[in-house]
């Protein structure tokens, strides 16, 4: 291990320090310290800031390894946020067109557009922008709480205590509330210890609990990565609640149930003797022999068979293919017993499936014994009683004889006895159906008469014209004038689709098309079937 040398200037300058370090060790004089109050080891160089980590120093560090000293040039300042510069009172030659500020042009102006831009108006200037350039050092540039006024969480503990607030008011209120209603049920009848512990408690908030998002985040697994070793490590965090009792704490015979420290696992049950509603636990092949735990073993065991019989099937190499096996074998097997169950039935039938018993062996045979005189009345026993319907029956309202749907007509439910439509009608009897006859023969006279009296016009026959997309009709009189300069305009038409530089530019189109246009467009029209199109 190198030691530090120190030069002295003289044997009597070496003596004195010699003497002031044991008086140093004694207690008897001062330490010496260096300009941040600590400690200086004589035995270090001066120029060094610390110790390195090989002396024996009571303070050491790594401020010798890096530039610790921070450099003047940088700042620890920020943006004042919200401070306006120079605001003016007319529109300056190269500010913004939009809001006149001479701190950014138009292209980069943050403000609404205007109407009418500052620059033409004048008005309403907005103040120049405060610019502030600083140069942040390396720790600077990367911290994340650069700029934050803690000022602004005030707001935060200021929603916080009026939402505590407005909680203790409201639990108060419903406390109120369950003393007012104690009050009165205690007037009424006095009311049992158990019920008003009960109120209490549900009163009582329990801020013990833990919270859900807490609780859901049982089973999260982290991961750590760049560990000492290298590579990376799942860790498992909250795998049970801590209140509950450990498996091997069961049961703390020594002959029970074993309990493998390394896996955790303890296979068997160690309250076997307990009653199985009470037991929360009963060892982990409870869980290897129920929901899907079972199933997937059954899916293994079919593979294996599957593969000494001589199917390429492998659980590991191609599990997909295993269990669409599996699945396949299932419905086979369902399919094979239908099978076997239908033709057993259709050999030697089913007597649960055959025919109906009649109701009068069902209904009419009884053990009971009823004995009858000569007039019919019953002596020994009881008449057989008629089921009755759980639906009222026989109800008749509004002076009714007959029940709502007793009749119908034209597409209408009604009632027979007066052959009315309306449900909460009041029944009028055969009155009524004559009034309701005799209004109908009215009616239809009343129609025959109004038609008897209109005159029909005579028919005029329809004259059809040519026009777009119809055929022409075989009596049309064209004026050969009319065709020839129809035919004109169409051919100077076509010549101006062709060459689109005669087009003018003041085009009007007359949607108003005449027979002759009509046509001069059939004759120059080009049909593609026509196998002269080309001489044309």
């Amino acid at each position: 291990m190198a030691t530090a040398s120190v030069a002295f200037k003289s044997r009597e300058d070496h003596r004195k320090q010699l003497e002031l370090e044991e008086a140093r060790k004694a207690g008897l004089a001062p330490a010496e310290v260096d300009e941040d109050g600590n400690e200086i080891n004589p035995h270090i160089p001066q120029y060094m800031s610390s110790a390195p980590w090989y002396l024996n120093s009571d303070k050491p560090s790594l401020k010798h390894q890096r530039k610790w000293k921070s450099d003047p040039n940088y700042t620890k300042s920020w943006y004042n946020r919200g401070e306006k510069g120079f605001q003016a009172d007319k529109y300056r030659k190269g500010s913004c067109a939009n809001c006149g500020a001479i701190t950014h042009d138009a292209k980069s102006c943050m403000e609404r557009p205007r109407k009418v831009g500052a620059k033409w108006t004048g008005k309403h200037i907005a103040p120049d922008e405060i610019i502030e350039e600083f140069e942040l050092d390396f720790d600077g540039k990367r911290d994340r709480w650069n700029g934050f006024d803690p000022a602004s969480y005030a707001y935060v503990v200021h929603r916080y205590e009026a939402k505590e607030e407005a909680r203790r008011k409201y639990l108060k209120e419903q406390q109120l509330k369950k003393l007012e209603e104690k009050n009165k049920t205690g007037e009424e009848g006095g009311a049992s210890d158990e019920e008003e512990d009960d109120d209490e408690d549900a009163l009582k908030v329990d801020e013990a609990k833990v919270d859900e998002s807490k609780q859901m985040d049982f089973a999260k697994v982290e991961k750590r990565v760049r560990t000492t070793g290298g590579g990376s490590t799942g860790t498992v965090r909250n795998l049970r609640i801590r209140e509950d009792t450990a498996k091997y704490l069961l049961n703390l015979d020594v002959d029970s149930a074993y309990y493998d420290p390394k896996t955790r696992s303890m296979r068997e049950d160690p309250l076997p003797d307990a009653d199985p509603n009470e037991k929360f636990y009963a060892g982990d092949n409870q869980n290897r022999l129920s929901g899907q735990a079972l199933e997937f073993k059954q899916l293994h065991l079919h593979a294996w068979e599957a593969f000494d019989k001589g199917q390429d099937v492998h659980m590991q190499a191609a599990p997909s293919q295993a269990e669409l096996l599996y699945k396949n074998f299932k419905i086979n097997k369902e399919k094979l017993k239908s099978h076997v169950k239908d033709t057993i039935m259709e050999k030697y039938g089913n007597a649960a499936s055959e025919g109906e018993i009649p109701r009068e062996l069902l209904l009419g045979q009884t053990e009971g014994q009823v004995e009858y005189d000569r007039a019919g009345r019953i002596i020994k026993g009881q008449e057989t009683a008629l089921p009755k319907s759980k639906y009222e029956e026989d109800l008749y309202t509004n002076n009714h004889t007959s029940v709502w749907g007793s009749w119908w007509n034209d597409f209408q439910w009604g009632y027979i006895c007066c052959k009315q439509t309306i449900r909460n009608s009041y029944c009028t009897g055969a009155a009524g159906i004559e009034a309701a006859e005799a209004s109908g023969e009215l009616m239809k006279a009343n129609i025959a008469r109004k038609e008897a009296m209109e005159e029909k016009p005579a028919p005029t026959e329809e004259k059809r014209l040519a026009s777009w997309g119809t055929e022409v009709p075989e009596d049309l009189v064209l004026d050969e004038k009319k065709l020839a300069e129809a035919l004109k305009k169409e051919t100077a038409k076509r010549k101006e689709e062709k060459d689109e530089r005669k087009r003018k530019y003041n085009v009007k189109y007359d949607n108003d098309v005449t027979q002759e246009e009509m046509e001069a467009y059939r004759m120059k029209k080009i049909h593609h079937d026509d196998p002269m199109k080309d001489f044309l």
